[in-house]
């Protein structure tokens, strides 16, 4: 009997919810988005700065007023003073990568009121972990929107719409294009001074975002990169493609420099690195391009050279061809000491899982950082931003069943064919066609994920005039992907992106 009315009892749920589901769908209005409020401060420079946080989800609509998703955020302002009062203080729409992560990293990591305290650049001790006031934080500068695309945090599609219409290059931009518009509108911002904040693969979606929002009529103040990469094409070391392999060497070579791996270091790192452009330009990329019709003499010439600047033997230069991707890399350096690099940061040092292999297996700065920043920002979430405990809060949308990323990018598209992978060209367009915008590229000196020299690479293609291309202004960190992970870097950064938000927003 009890069996029987425990089964009748699941069976009306599940009725219950089949139901509120499909009058969901008959019924769009019946859609709504959820968000939690609380009251946070942040002390800056000495000055304690009150703010309302809300986050949760809101109805996402298409062109039509169609509801397409529930779409995930956390809004930090400032308490208006007056009822009716003018918005005019700067909004920083920000995002992590991915193609699909979660924009928790950059949320916990530097510009949120709270920040978590990593034991830069080693493991971090288990919990309890340490939040700590975020002094570095932009929200003295700006109000603040952690968006987190469909698939990761809080959002989800809603009605008929499904994950694939959202996970592509061109669906994203168009659907966070959608979120923004909106946002500003829900806010009363849509006269503010506006920014676009992205990180890897978030600067590749801003390239084409910002272009996408113009086009609409919502030009950008500025738009801020952090740890930028463009051309897609730059890191996959495809057949034929030396350009990778050119683009990557610098930063082996600052690699070698911080590990102590090289036998002239210069006075800096900026000192050596400048020697080592120089190399990459007028001799590496000349031995690349003439082949196998390099004498052995001026193949074993060049691959002492290489090693010279990388840290690497000019016998494993020999055996690489003068060729050497950045997993190969990561673990031979360090591989006579049993250790293997960091691809996000290579300051970061793990265990070498296999000494044997030609690949490293694991990131050691992504072990070093991933669970006290999930944990204490789940934490903070859960507890100091009042979200309700049964939502589930989803980091990476690699850990949704089916997930798959659509590269295809219109600008892209030559005779039906997929030519390239990249963003440069809607980010040129943009800037061509608003000479007002401004461009902050923030580039760590140890990052092995989106190289610095790549984004050089980048920047001097665009076939800009010289007038505008100031407009683009590039800072370098002694650190790496997450530069803000590295105390100094923090600071640096706050500096640098304060001053680009008071230089645009007059």
């Amino acid at each position: 009997m009890k069996n029987t009315l425990i089964a009748m009892l699941l069976a009306l749920c599940t009725m219950g919810i089949y139901a509120q589901e499909k009058e969901i769908k008959t019924n769009p209005e019946k859609i709504r988005g959820e968000t939690f409020h609380s009251k946070q401060t942040v002390t800056i420079g000495g000055k304690t700065i009150n703010l309302d946080a809300e986050t949760g989800t809101v109805v996402l609509r298409d062109a039509n007023d169609k509801p397409i998703a529930l779409f995930g955020f956390t809004h930090y302002k400032k308490p208006e003073t007056k009822i009716g009062q003018k918005n005019s203080r700067p909004i920083v729409f920000a995002f992590n990568g991915g193609p699909l992560s979660a924009s928790f990293w950059l949320h916990f990591g530097v510009l949120g009121p709270k920040r978590i305290a990593i034991n830069d650049p080693d493991y971090t001790q288990p919990a309890p972990y340490q939040v700590v006031n975020n002094e570095f934080s932009i929200l003295d500068k700006a109000d603040l929107v952690m968006i987190d695309p469909v698939g990761v945090g809080f959002s989800k599609p809603v009605g008929e719409a499904k994950w694939e219409d959202f996970w592509g290059v061109d669906q994203d931009v168009k659907s966070i294009g959608l979120f923004i518009e909106q946002f500003l509108i829900r806010s009363n911002k849509m006269n503010a001074p506006k920014y676009l904040l992205g990180e890897s693969y978030g600067t590749f979606r801003n390239a084409a975002l910002v272009k996408h929002l113009q086009d609409k009529g919502i030009a950008m103040n500025g738009v801020i990169m952090v740890s930028a990469v463009f051309d897609l094409q730059h890191l996959l070391f495809g057949p034929g493609n030396d350009v990778s392999y050119l683009i990557h060497f610098p930063a082996y070579a600052s690699t070698a420099w911080y590990h102590n791996k090289v036998k002239n270091k210069g006075a800096s790192l900026e000192e050596f690195l400048e020697g080592v452009r120089k190399f990459t330009e007028n001799e590496y990329a000349l031995a690349l391009l003439k082949g196998d019709q390099l004498t052995p003499q001026e193949k074993e010439a060049m691959a002492q050279k290489l090693a010279d600047y990388s840290g690497l033997s000019q016998t494993f230069w020999l055996k690489a061809d003068l060729r050497v991707t950045a997993d190969e890399y990561f673990q031979e350096l360090l591989r006579d000491k049993g250790l293997t690099v960091g691809r996000l940061d290579s300051r970061f040092v793990g265990q070498n899982e296999d000494l044997l292999s030609q690949f490293s297996f694991t990131d050691p700065q992504s072990d070093a950082i991933s669970p006290p920043y999930i944990a204490a920002f789940k934490d903070y979430l859960y507890n100091d931003l009042n979200v309700r405990a049964d939502l589930t809060y989803t980091t990476s949308a690699g850990s949704r069943k089916g997930f798959k990323w659509d590269w295809k990018h219109q600008g892209n598209v030559i005779w039906n064919a997929q030519a390239v992978i990249s963003t440069l060209p809607d980010m040129t367009a943009a800037m061509k066609r608003n000479p007002n915008l401004k461009i902050l590229i923030l580039n760590g000196y140890y990052d092995l994920a989106t190289v610095f020299y790549g984004v050089e690479h980048s920047i001097n293609h665009m076939g800009l005039t010289p007038d505008l291309k100031k407009n683009i202004i590039m800072k370098y960190y002694e650190a790496g992907h997450m530069m803000y992970t590295h105390l100094p870097s923090m600071e640096k950064f706050k500096k640098d992106v304060d001053a680009f938000i008071d230089q645009t927003s007059k």
